[in-house]
């Protein structure tokens, strides 16, 4: 291999390395502060769900009148002879047929939508500094030796606890695009069955899921901060040089 490329490769762990160290005693602390602050803002603190309600622009139409006579004659005509009924298959309404809105388009929850345009940088930066962190534990694991592996014990306790942090933050932005795609789907059912009021609230209740949930993710994302710092600071010593130096002293 030539040297130059051995150069890159070890000049890339160096950086890493120290980017690591960096954000562990600089860059998490500064986060925990910034997401406590984040989190006492109106936005986030006085969570009213008022706020995040919002016309859906459907307009309820005119109900539709079935007809169960059979044409052919006048008034009088089918007045003088009972009735006689359609096919069963007319009778059943399958709603009301969407070509197109009248008012337009329906928007989506704009207080919402302006949430999660703050939220989702804290979930995507939260996935950079896990994954930063992981790397930076896995280049200082020694290599496979018999003894003195306690250290090593505790580095890949502290990458398990790591992982688990970054699938779920990877999991906070899969939750987001459910709700807009369980929204479009109930919207359609408002938009297809106006008449029926559950549809509606089925929106305004899926609204409030979200703005507790968004919370929520914002309050997740800060504690695991909290916890990955907490963990990294105490076993620090541990996880830069997980086998002591005088182990050999005691054979």
């Amino acid at each position: 291999m030539p040297k130059d490329t051995i150069g890159k490769v070890q000049e890339y762990k160096d950086s890493l390395i120290t980017k690591a160290e960096t954000l562990i005693t600089k860059g998490f602390p500064e986060k925990i502060v910034e997401l406590n602050e984040l989190l006492s803002t109106p936005m986030f603190n006085e969570r009213n769900f008022n706020e995040v309600h919002q016309d859906l622009n459907i307009p309820v139409v005119a109900p539709v009148l079935i007809n169960h006579r059979d044409g052919g004659g006048d008034d009088s005509t089918d007045n003088d002879h009972p009735v006689t009924k359609r096919p069963r298959k007319d009778d059943n309404i399958s709603g009301t047929a969407v070509l197109g809105l009248p008012s337009g388009t329906v928007p989506c929850n704009k207080p919402l939508c302006d949430m999660i345009k703050v939220v989702k940088p804290i979930i995507r930066k939260l996935v950079e500094d896990s994954n930063l962190l992981k790397m930076w534990i896995s280049f200082m694991i020694p290599k496979i030796e018999d003894g003195n592996n306690f250290g090593v014990s505790i580095q890949e306790d502290t990458l398990a606890e790591i992982q688990t942090v970054e699938s779920e933050a990877a999991a906070f932005f899969d939750q987001i695009s459910r709700y807009f795609l369980t929204r479009a789907k109930v919207v359609s059912k408002v938009a297809k069955y106006p008449h029926i009021d559950d549809y509606r609230r089925a929106v305004v209740e899926l609204d409030e899921k979200e703005y507790l949930s968004l919370w929520l993710v914002v309050c997740e994302v800060r504690n695991r901060y909290s916890s990955l710092h907490d963990i990294v600071i105490k076993n620090l010593e541990k996880l830069k040089k997980p086998r002591s130096s005088n182990a050999e002293s005691l054979y």
